[in-house]
């Protein structure tokens, strides 16, 4: 039988589907090691070759070499890092990019836009770089090749044809450099919108909200040497194994230090049971058990979590009396919330019991070096604010903040996503950095906030934005409400989107589209005619450079700074006070001007030079400084909620399989999970499973309910029994997207609630039956959307 999972597509007649044809072992809880470094190399091998593969991965993250694309975990000092200095999927990641495999004029030809819209996103990933823009003009089939000065002339008589510039809205990847990443933010702003929606709005926005308001900065307080220092680390909504491979290898250096680990997650992941690193001849063979204690809690029960564990730090006076009297501000009143703790809410809204969160808390009492790391299973609830304020509470009381081995760490999953947000990459930029645009460039930016990522699919569905810009990533793919977002990218005049790959985002688009092929970062940049550098910010503000080794795979890419630079030249003509010309001509002319408006980077250039780059200041971390109204940390009180769930329905988060990084979809396997050939599966606790009366490898369509009565359906996917706690239930994005409310958002933050989803599990059919819903088929599984497609991969 083979191993694959067949899947219905878009804009393909509804078929039968066999979803018992993945394979699942529930005992293939593989650790990274020996394995990881096969597959790695496999895939790699498969798509650069022998030589490319290893004349490439031998540069990776090293100090001459370049940042990888993927996550944003930190490299050691330079002096410490290892010949491979790369995991399994950041292999994944290069290989994707420098695959031999090319994607020319004549496949647009063959493959109309309405063929290319019925492919699953894996196909679309597989079919290799993109070579040359093209251009879907108003009402064609195909996409066809179009030169750089009509594209970007295109995009100007759209732009300039516009009521208001606020009529556009330029998305933001995490990819993006620091140099593309100011030169947009600033062409974006001389064209008069701060519409500047980013990946940060669909994932650590509530990281950066909760953070600013408690310790002044909105960006974690630790460094790699503080992992390796801390005597304690708490894993919080985290799946490093997966998500951030490298950050295993750190723990398990905390480890060898006398280091605890308590890992908080309603799945217990392979990589935190045990770890087998490659780059030691132990972790090839015995590895390393990294979580101490594993607490399997329920979805959203963290903020019940972290309040109950501060409860007891002050009932046992398990407290830093000086930091708390010196530094912070609200412990009267949080003292006096917390004395008054629900025990049987937090037990109700945690699905552990007092004396699992006790255990938990005496770990931590007995601590004298705590650090609290968390990712998308904190940010993306619908109140995650409050509840990263719950750690920050936990880690004040301790004085875990400003001092070695203790902190909080957000751990950012693009590699530069964090950089973009210093360089100014937000909607809601405070006023003193555009001061500095005006005083350094002579122009005032406007000042009203603009679109976040969800304010920009709404004001598109309702027509007040008529041309989408994306910088990089695949917005479609990433984005909440599948078929409300498509909905609303098809209402657009333009859509414009800056890739190296093919994905979704490309056959869902307005009246006019453009695909501009860029330069992949581990290609040479010879913009103006010399070799060109960039810089990243990696999840602790570290910044340094990023070079290149490979020859592009066609004359007729663009780096993501030439491409803005002569759109901006298009748009606002040689005579704007912005001098786009130079900045494209040479990028240190760009990291001279971060160097005077962006905080925290004087002298820019000068300490990019040096090894392994430099560190942005951290008042909290550096000094204890707290830039905070008050001048102190606060101490925050909310209230516990239970999120009620009906009778009969499940709380659903979505996450990645062990084979993708955010939207791409590296093969279709989840090796952690047991899981091959497929990723339409919904992992369910078998006591549930067997309640409802049904069984491993039954097909169940998942319906959605919220309060606008649209019941959103995500069709076909096969029942896995897996460990987590009951009324809980799993399934990858982005094919369980299509379930995720548009206007189901976190307070304050906006960001998408992808992890706490009330659903029902129907039979098959059952879902389509009545009015006013909305049906999310979703496009992933095997490379194939029809049984006769030539392309079909098994």
């Amino acid at each position: 039988m083979p191993a694959r999972l067949r899947n219905q597509s878009r804009q393909v007649p509804t078929r039968d589907i066999d979803e018992s044809e993945v394979e699942v072992d529930s005992t293939a809880h593989a650790a990274a090691g020996a394995t990881a470094v096969a597959v790695a190399m496999r895939r790699a091998v498969g798509q650069m070759g022998p030589v490319r593969t290893a004349s490439t991965l031998l540069r990776l993250n090293q100090v001459d070499g370049f940042d990888c694309q993927g996550c944003a975990w930190p490299d050691p000092a330079p002096g410490h890092r290892h010949t491979a200095e790369f995991c399994e999927n950041g292999a994944k990641a290069v290989a994707e990019e420098a695959t031999r495999q090319l994607l020319d004029r004549e496949f647009f030809a063959t493959h109309s836009v309405e063929d290319l819209a019925g492919r699953t996103e894996f196909w679309l990933g597989k079919q290799g770089r993109l070579t040359e823009p093209m251009v879907l003009r108003p009402g064609a089939t195909h996409y066809e090749p179009v030169s750089w000065d009509d594209a970007f002339a295109t995009i100007a008589g759209h732009l300039d044809r516009l009521d208001h510039p606020d009529q556009a809205t330029f998305y933001t990847s995490g990819k993006t450099s620091n140099e593309a990443a100011f030169a947009y933010q600033l062409f974006v702003r001389a064209f008069g919108t701060n519409n500047l929606p980013d990946c940060s709005n669909m994932c650590h926005e509530s990281s950066g909200s909760a953070l600013v308001e408690t310790i002044g900065i909105g960006k974690g307080s630790v460094s790699l040497e503080d992992i390796h220092q801390a005597k304690l680390i708490l894993v919080v909504g985290q799946n490093p194994g997966t998500n951030h491979p490298r950050m295993l290898s750190a723990l398990e250096e905390a480890k060898s230090r006398g280091a605890k680990i308590i890992a908080i997650n309603p799945l217990q992941e392979a990589g935190l049971v045990r770890f087998k690193n490659p780059q030691n001849a132990k972790g090839l063979t015995v590895g390393t058990a990294l979580a101490d204690l594993h607490l399997p809690i329920r979805l959203n029960g963290d903020l019940a979590f972290f309040q109950a564990v501060g409860s007891l730090l002050v009932e046992w006076d398990a407290l830093d009396h000086d930091f708390l009297e010196q530094y912070v501000t609200g412990f009267e009143e949080y003292a006096a919330h917390v004395k008054d703790l629900d025990w049987a809410k937090v037990e109700a809204s945690t699905g552990l019991t007092r004396e699992q969160v006790t255990e938990a808390a005496r770990m931590i009492a007995d601590s004298p070096a705590t650090i609290t790391c968390w990712a998308m299973g904190i940010t993306q609830h619908h109140n995650p604010v409050a509840t990263i304020k719950e750690i920050v509470n936990v880690a004040l009381l301790q004085g875990n903040i400003g001092k070695p081995g203790a902190g909080v760490c957000p751990v950012r999953g693009h590699s530069n996503v964090q950089g973009d947000r210093t360089m100014g990459i937000w909607e809601r930029v405070p006023d003193h950095f555009l001061d500095r645009i005006r005083d350094e460039f002579g122009f005032d930016p406007p000042r009203e906030h603009g679109l976040d990522t969800v304010g920009s699919i709404e004001a598109l569905r309702d027509g007040k934005v008529r041309v989408f810009f994306g910088m990089g990533g695949n917005f479609v793919g990433a984005s909440p409400d599948t078929d409300a977002t498509e909905a609303a990218m098809r209402n657009a005049a333009l859509t414009v989107h800056v890739s190296t790959k093919l994905n979704r985002s490309h056959v869902v688009h307005g009246g006019e589209a453009l695909i501009l092929p860029a330069l992949g970062r581990s290609e040479k940049d010879l913009t103006g005619g010399k070799v060109q550098r960039v810089t990243v910010e990696d999840s602790m503000s570290a910044v340094h450079a990023s070079h290149g080794p490979l020859d592009p795979p066609s004359e007729h890419l663009k780096s993501e700074v030439d491409i803005i630079c002569s759109l901006a030249l298009a748009t606002l003509g040689e005579d704007s006070p912005v001098p786009w010309a130079a900045f494209r001509d040479d990028y240190t002319e760009i990291r001279r001007r971060i160097a005077r408006v962006v905080p925290g980077c004087a002298s820019y250039e000068e300490k990019v030079d040096e090894p392994g780059g430099f560190v942005l200041p951290h008042p909290p971390r550096d000094s204890r400084t707290f830039e905070t109204p008050s001048g102190r940390a606060v101490l925050t009180s909310t209230p516990i909620d239970v999120l009620d769930v009906p009778r009969g329905r499940f709380l659903l988060q979505t996450m990645r399989s062990h084979d993708q990084f955010n939207t791409t979809i590296y093969g279709l396997d989840d090796r952690y999970r047991g899981v091959k050939g497929g990723r339409r599966v919904l992992f369910v606790n078998p006591d549930d499973l067997r309640d409802l009366g049904y069984a491993d490898g039954d097909v169940i369509d998942i319906v959605s309910e919220w309060k606008d009565g649209v019941k959103r359906t995500a069709r076909s996917f096969r029942l896995v029994p897996y460990d987590q706690p009951r009324g809980c239930v799993a399934a990858y994005y982005p094919e369980a997207n299509p379930l995720v409310p548009l206007d189901s958002t976190a307070e304050k933050s906006n960001t998408p609630v992808y992890k706490s989803i009330v659903v029902r599990l129907d039979r098959p059919g059952a879902a389509g039956q009545g009015t006013g819903e909305s049906h999310g088929s979703g496009d992933q599984g095997e490379g194939s959307h029809r049984q006769d497609d030539p392309h079909h991969l098994s």
